[in-house]
C-alpha cells in the first residue's frame, strides 16, 4: 500500500512540474530577436576575446622563444670567451715558463759547500 501511495505521489509531483515547464507564455517575437542580437553580440564578443588571447600567447611564446635564443647565444658567446681566457692564461704560463728557463742557466750556480 505505502509504494503505491509513494508511486501516486511521485506521479502528482512529476506532472506538477510538467505542467510549470509547459504553461510558460512564450516569448514574442520582438524578444526573440532582442535575444538573438543580443546572443550574436556575445558571441561575437567572446570571440574577440579568445582571438586577443590567442594573440597575446603567441606573442609571449615568440618572446620566450627570442629570449631562450638569446640565452643560448649569451652561453655560446661565454663558452668561446672562456675557451679565450684558458687559452690566453695557458700561454702566458708556458712564456713565463720559458722565462724562468732562461734566467736559470743564465744565473751562475752557488759553489757547494
Amino acid at each position: 500500500m505505502k509504494k503505491s501511495i509513494l508511486n501516486l505521489s511521485a506521479t502528482l509531483i512529476a506532472g506538477l512540474f510538467a505542467s510549470a515547464a509547459f504553461a510558460q507564455t512564450p516569448a514574442t517575437p520582438a524578444d526573440a530577436k532582442a535575444k538573438a542580437v543580443h546572443t550574436k553580440e556575445v558571441a561575437k564578443a567572446d570571440a574577440k576575446e579568445t582571438k586577443a588571447v590567442v594573440k597575446a600567447d603567441a606573442k609571449e611564446a615568440a618572446a620566450v622563444a627570442d629570449a631562450k635564443a638569446d640565452v643560448a647565444s649569451a652561453k655560446a658567446d661565454a663558452k668561446v670567451s672562456k675557451a679565450k681566457a684558458h687559452h690566453k692564461a695557458a700561454k702566458a704560463k708556458v712564456k713565463a715558463d720559458e722565462k724562468v728557463a732562461e734566467a736559470a742557466p743564465a744565473a751562475p750556480a752557488a759553489p757547494a759547500k
